[in-house]
This record gives structure tokens, C-alpha cells and sequence, in this order.
């Protein structure tokens, strides 16, 4: 069996999926692109040579394709190879500017990790670039997500982060602020492809949803599931908590689509996003956590 029909038979079975997530391509966002009519023969699709993922959708195969906050607006290209032809398939990447947050923290460590710490959060970040880049064949059962805990959108996706003023990292995840032991859920079916304690991230749990759909949960009190497991949505994966480099019990959720970190809000269906709570202002209090590794 070729490639192709071998990536075939592993996806068909597959039903469409009902509805895709909120296209919007700006830095941060997704960008859903056609790559061509539904058939036998699936393409591969490859961005910034990474893995794309692929679903059917209203009799087509569609490219679901994740944008890192870094890139620059203007002309992208994906590559499509299917039945040994190769193309590229273009398309626009609008710009969008994110709010700036400024936070003071009293705990230097947390601006300024001192050696040791570094060393820790070197060995850590292969552990965590490892996870980002599982890519696993069969495709996720579903492309909308439910919230994985209640509680109040603390920090928004993409925030232009500054700490004691110094510029860091923009904010790659959505917080969700709630009291110390509040139940976390799998947002949909997935399996658990790590678990640890990390220096920036505390307690963390990954979830690989299928074809590069990868999210991440930190800050947990307890972690109630194990690497290897597989979850079903809805299932408790743990509590929100204030470990890690934190300065207010909240959970920070990771969303990341071919290794790019993405907003969160865009795989939530409008119905979720309507009963969402409400957001904190956009310059809030440093009453949540700072997560270089995780926003």
C-alpha cells in the first residue's frame, strides 16, 4: 500500500466533522484553506515543514493550519503533495495587534532565573518541545472544544507581556482564574502523551487530540491522569491550582496546531463562547500566572 492510500485508510473512517474552528489568519490565529475535492487519495500537507492537519468538510479535504504569533503578515504558502505531485497552494495572513500587560513582581527569580534555575528550564523545554511536535495519524473526533474548567478569563491570547518592564514572551494560552482545587477537564477526547512539574509551568498535563492538535494544561494542584492514558471528553484530568511561577490560583491552557501556539477561543463553538464568563480587562492586575514556556 502507498503512503498516501496507507494516510487514507487510516482517516476515512472518520466521519466529517461537523463544524471547523473559527478561521481567522492573523499571527496567533488559524487559517482554514482547501486543499482540494474529497477522494481516495489524501494529501499531505505541510506548513512552514511542519505537518498539517486535514479534514472533510462539505466534500472536500481542508488544511486546519495553525500561525505562530511570530510571523509577519502578508503572503504564505503551503505545499500539498498528492499522488506524487507536488504544489503550493497560497494564502494571506492578515496583521493584528495584541494588548500590552505590564506586571510587577516581587520575586526577582520569577523575571531573572538565577543558574540553576536555568539549567532546570533548559532540560525542561526539550520535554515540553518534544510534546508540542507529537504528531499522531489518526484525526481528532472533534474540531470544538469545551472549556476544561469554569472560572474567569483572567489573561486573553497573545498579550504582549512585560515583567518589572522588561519584554517577554507573548502570552500563548488563555487563563482561566478559579479557586485552588476546581475541576479540569479534558476539553475533547485525546491522549495524555506527557505529565510532570515544570520551573515555569508547575503541574502540567498534555493532550494530543490527533494530526498535531496538541493542548496543554499548567498550574494544576493535582494531575489526575497518567502519561499513556486516553481521556474522553469531559473526563477530570485535574485542578486548577497555583503551582509553578504564579502568583494567583488560575489554569493556563495551551492550544498549539503544527507546533504553532494558537488562541484557544477560535476551537470553542459560538454556543461555548456565548456562555463563556467574561473576560478581565485588557491590562489586568498580576493576580495570574506567568508562563514563558505556556504564554
Amino acid at each position: 500500500m502507498s503512503k498516501h492510500l496507507l494516510i487514507a485508510a487510516l482517516l476515512l473512517p472518520l466521519a466529517a466533522f461537523a463544524e471547523l474552528p473559527q478561521a481567522n489568519p492573523v499571527p496567533g490565529g488559524i487559517a482554514v484553506i482547501t486543499v482540494g475535492a474529497e477522494g481516495v487519495a489524501v494529501p499531505l500537507v505541510k506548513y512552514q515543514e511542519e505537518r498539517v492537519l486535514l479534514t472533510r468538510h462539505n466534500g472536500a479535504w481542508h488544511a486546519v493550519v495553525g500561525l505562530p504569533l511570530t510571523l509577519e503578515p502578508g503572503e504564505q504558502q503551503l505545499s500539498v503533495a498528492e499522488q506524487g505531485v507536488l504544489r503550493t497552494l497560497a494564502f494571506q495572513v492578515l496583521p493584528k495587534q495584541y494588548a500590552a500587560q505590564y506586571l510587577t513582581l516581587t520575586n526577582k527569580r520569577q523575571v531573572d532565573p538565577n543558574a540553576e534555575d536555568l539549567k532546570r528550564i533548559a532540560r525542561e523545554q526539550q520535554s515540553i518541545n518534544q510534546a508540542f511536535a507529537t504528531w499522531s495519524e489518526q484525526g481528532p473526533d472533534d474540531l470544538r472544544f469545551d472549556l476544561p474548567t469554569s472560572g474567569r478569563l483572567s489573561s486573553t491570547f497573545g498579550l504582549r507581556r512585560y515583567f518589572n518592564n522588561q519584554p517577554r514572551q507573548p502570552h500563548s494560552g488563555l487563563d482561566i482564574a478559579a479557586p485552588t482545587g476546581t475541576p479540569i477537564t479534558a476539553p475533547a477526547a485525546g491522549v495524555v502523551i506527557e505529565t510532570g512539574n515544570y520551573f515555569f509551568n508547575g503541574n502540567t498535563v498534555f493532550i494530543d487530540h490527533g494530526q498535531g492538535l496538541i493542548s496543554m494544561y499548567n498550574h494544576l494542584s493535582r494531575i489526575s491522569v497518567k502519561k499513556g492514558a486516553r481521556v474522553a471528553r469531559g473526563q477530570r484530568i485535574g485542578a486548577v491550582g497555583k503551582t509553578g511561577r504564579v502568583t494567583g490560583a488560575h489554569l493556563h491552557w495551551t492550544v498549539s496546531l503544527n507546533n504553532a501556539r494558537v488562541d484557544p477561543m477560535l476551537f470553542l463553538s459560538p454556543a461555548v463562547q456565548a456562555g463563556a464568563p467574561p473576560s478581565a480587562p485588557a491590562v489586568p492586575p498580576a493576580t495570574f500566572g506567568m508562563t514563558p514556556n505556556g504564554g
